[in-house]
Parts: C-alpha cells; sequence; structure tokens
C-alpha cells in the first residue's frame, strides 16, 4: 500500500515578493511547487495538499472595501471559501499538467473545507489576528462601528484583528479519506479551512476567524493517519539561534527536545513557532514523524537527506 504525506505549503510557495503578486505569477509559483510535489508522487506516494491563503484574503478584503459603496462587503469566512477554491484550482491545474506530462496516471481535486472551531474558543475573547488593509484613527472608528475591532500596528495605522482559533475537526473528512482511497491528490484545508462553528441547534455557521494553516493541516494529517506530515516553509531546516553567529541546524529531534527549546525561546511566534507546535501536535496524535523542510527539497527530505525530522 502506497504511503501517505501531507504536504502543507508556506505562502512563499505562492507568492516570491511584492513584484510577483499577480494570478499569472502565483500559478507559475504553484507550478514550481507542483514539480516538487511530482517528484514524490513518482516515488510512489499519495499525497494530501494544504496551502496558506492569507495574502490572497488580504487581496480580496481589499478590493471588497474599495467597492463597499458599489456591492455588497465580503464576509471573512466568505473570503476563505473564495480563495480554497481559486487556489486550489492553481495547484489542481498545475499538479494536473505536470503529471500528465511525465506520465503519472493520478488526478487533482480540490475540496473546499470548513474546520469547526469552539465559539468557546479564548481566542474570541482576545482577537490577535491582524488581517485586510491598514486604516487611518478615523477610519478605524468608522470600521468600530460595524463591530470591527481595530488595533494600531507599529505606527503604520489601523487594522482589523480577529479571533485565530484552534481547528477541532475537518468537516469534510471523510470525504478527503474516499478521495486518497480512490487515488487522488487532495488539495484540501486551503488557509487552515474556513472557521465554523456549531449554533444551538447544532448547524454550521461561519466565523469572523482565522485558523493557523500548520495547525490545521498537523490536525488533518493526523486524522486521516498520514505516515510523514511535511511543513515546506522558507527554510531547509530548522535553526537555533536564527541569525546569530551560533546558529545551529537541527537534523533530527524529538519534540521533547523541541519543547525544551521552546522554552528556551528559540522559536518566534509569528514564524517557526506555530511549525513547531504544529509538529509536536501530529506526533502526540499518533503521527510517526513530521518533517520541516523548504519547497525545493520536499522529496530529499522524505528520502532524509536533508530537513529538520521531528519523532517521539
Amino acid at each position: 500500500m502506497s504511503k501517505l504525506a501531507v504536504i502543507a505549503l508556506g505562502g512563499n510557495s505562492l507568492i516570491k515578493d511584492k513584484a510577483h503578486q499577480s494570478v499569472q505569477d502565483q500559478y507559475k509559483a504553484a507550478w514550481q511547487s507542483c514539480e516538487h510535489i511530482a517528484d514524490l508522487i513518482e516515488k510512489g506516494y499519495n499525497v494530501v495538499i494544504t496551502h496558506g491563503n492569507g495574502p490572497q484574503v488580504g487581496f480580496i478584503l481589499l478590493r471588497s472595501e474599495m467597492a463597499r459603496n458599489v456591492l455588497h462587503e465580503v464576509p471573512l469566512d466568505s473570503c476563505g471559501a473564495d480563495t480554497q477554491g481559486a487556489l486550489g484550482y492553481n495547484f489542481q491545474q498545475a499538479l494536473g499538467n505536470i503529471m500528465k506530462k511525465r506520465g503519472i496516471d493520478k488526478k487533482a481535486v480540490t475540496v473546499v473545507t470548513q474546520v469547526i472551531v469552539s465559539k468557546d474558543d479564548p481566542a474570541f475573547k482576545n482577537p490577535t489576528k491582524p488581517i485586510g488593509a491598514f486604516y487611518t484613527a478615523e477610519e478605524a472608528e468608522e470600521r468600530k462601528k460595524d463591530g470591527w475591532i481595530m488595533t494600531e500596528d507599529a505606527g503604520r495605522g489601523y487594522r482589523r484583528v480577529v479571533a485565530s482559533p484552534m481547528p477541532v475537526e475537518i468537516v469534510e473528512e471523510d470525504a478527503v479519506k474516499t478521495l486518497i482511497n480512490e487515488g487522488f491528490i487532495v488539495i484540501c484545508t486551503g488557509g487552515g479551512g474556513i472557521p465554523v462553528v456549531r449554533n444551538e441547534q447544532g448547524e454550521l455557521e461561519g466565523t469572523a476567524a482565522v485558523i493557523d494553516k500548520d495547525y490545521a493541516s498537523a490536525l488533518l494529517s493526523a486524522r486521516i493517519s498520514s505516515n510523514v506530515f511535511i511543513i515546506s516553509t522558507a527554510v531547509e531546516k530548522v535553526r537555533l539561534n536564527y541569525g546569530k553567529p551560533d546558529q545551529k541546524e537541527l537534523d533530527s529531534v524529538t519534540i521533547d527536545e523541541l519543547k525544551k527549546y521552546m522554552e528556551e525561546g528559540h522559536f518566534k511566534p509569528g514564524s517557526m513557532l506555530p511549525k513547531i507546535k504544529a509538529a509536536i501536535s501530529f506526533i502526540e496524535n499518533g503521527g510517526e514523524k513530521a518533517i520541516i523542510a523548504d519547497p525545493a527539497h520536499i522529496k530529499d527530505a522524505v528520502e532524509g537527506k536533508t530537513g529538520t525530522h521531528i519523532t517521539k
């Protein structure tokens, strides 16, 4: 039976820099990542792809803001759904074309994925995730009338902040499992999934929140019993004392060692820390191995040639 890998692609897999943000540029970037993923598929792996969507959600929010006097605004959960579809389409088409060119008899499919969060999650009482454009103090006061929570951002203006609750359940989990068993390459849980809560009637409702992509991918990876959970990011390996003269790369590490390094403050909250916590979560929930590496070295990392390998 084929081994199963979940690959969580970071934002650098889609937008390389500010000069390459167009849809066409994003497709080219997706193609490059998919070339590396196809290398793994050629080795016999079944693959599930997850991805970030932060900049793309920001683009939709900006368009919505600029058109608010002409058209209805787009709710944050709908932004998540829109970007899952559009970015999934990019990966789906690129990977499909690459596999056809290589003679790989597989197809890719995108699943627009809802992820349940608890409405009692403490994050809802302390929103910290900035989204969308910058506003003046006057504009921020106006948006507060719409129920937005606004905060000053390092002297650059005011931004809307929303909750970043922990993922609890992947709604489309069974559909993903079925597609994997039928041999499809599945693209799902984009941007951490569309955050939804259960109301008093037990029905699902979208909520204005952002789920960390790596946490949701770790939950998915554990739930579908993947053999390896790969977090693809901008660096080839995790480093201690990052950027300092005594910087050290980690090749193999246990989750207990990682917890010690976390306590020592080696990983930054807005950078490597969520990835480390996601990897630990996957292992603690029954996963075999997590790997952190950059997109170009995905195949080599799985073969044990590079990357940071995390085990129990």
